[in-house]
């Protein structure tokens, strides 16, 4: 199943794409939120659909808004693939490196997205996203992990480098949770119809390949983070898991940094492509 959310900032629509149609399913839900999952979402949605009660919705010149409504919580990990911690000039880490991005920087996969006040350094990240399905907490062994995942998402964890390492004090959110700073979508895809463990991760800067990889490259597979955050936090119906980035970002010294008018594409093969047009920061 794939789902989506149409419409302008605070006025989307939720929908399902099923045979490239584009149904809402607004009544069944006001939104793709925690009560969505909690509340047998996507199990009301299929039935609703094998029962042709779902009206068709025109997408034609609509903005495409993120899949999931503002999560609780997004959980971000770190270094997670071998060849990034090593042009960050890092060890690969033992076990998952968390930090935190604001939730208010979600939003959709298209959306302009300004360069922050006194950024020299914004950087971009393609990563694997996870959307949580229902309550997590102490889970007793990783397999149960897939009970727990809603679907997957295509992510930029986009980064400001200077504030997230040189003015940061220690933490990594300040370099993390400017405004719009995690394009989401611009579907979610339900498990049954994604394959997490080798997918193909990609991203471009005004055209030109940064990165190209694979979700087999990472370092904790989507099961063992899941399992190892239940064990310090509890993780919550919609929360969002950003599961890191390959190599090829402007942190390594290979690239520029982003500079106003760039603009990024980022892509996973079965979760769609993203692109933002960078703009001078809001006044």
């Amino acid at each position: 199943m794939k789902l989506m959310r149409i419409g302008e900032p605070g006025k989307e629509i939720p929908c399902v794409v099923h045979n490239n149609i584009y149904y809402s399913i607004a009544s069944l839900t006001p939104d793709v939120d925690h009560h969505f999952w909690m509340e047998r979402g996507p199990e009301r949605v299929a039935e609703a659909l094998s029962s042709s009660l779902l009206p068709e919705i025109s997408t034609d010149g609509a903005r495409i808004g993120a899949p999931i409504a503002r999560p609780s919580s997004v959980f971000c990990i770190g270094m997670n693939y071998a060849a990034h911690a090593a042009e960050s000039g890092s060890e690969p880490p033992t076990v998952p490196i968390l930090f935190h991005k604001a939730p208010n920087t979600v939003v959709g996969p298209n959306d302009n997205v300004a360069i922050p006040r006194g950024s020299s350094k914004t950087d971009w990240e393609v990563e694997l996203g996870v959307v949580i399905s229902k309550r997590t907490s102490y889970l007793d062994y990783r397999e149960q992990a897939g009970e727990s995942i809603a679907g997957f998402v295509t992510v930029n964890d986009l980064s400001e480098r200077e504030f997230q390492l040189e003015t940061s004090g220690g933490q990594w959110s300040k370099g993390k949770s400017s405004a719009g700073f995690c394009p989401v979508g611009p579907v979610l895809v339900t498990p049954d119809e994604f394959d997490p463990s080798d997918a193909r991760l990609r991203s471009w800067v005004n055209g030109e390949p940064r990165q190209d990889s694979t979700t087999a490259d990472m370092i904790f597979s989507v099961h063992e983070i899941i399992f190892n955050l239940s064990q310090y936090l509890v993780l919550e119906p919609g929360d969002l898991i950003c599961t890191g980035t390959p190599e090829g970002v402007a942190l390594s010294g290979r690239f520029p940094y982003l500079r106003v008018g760039d603009v990024v594409e980022v892509e996973i093969d079965g979760l769609g492509r993203q692109r933002q047009h960078f703009t001078p920061s809001h006044p």
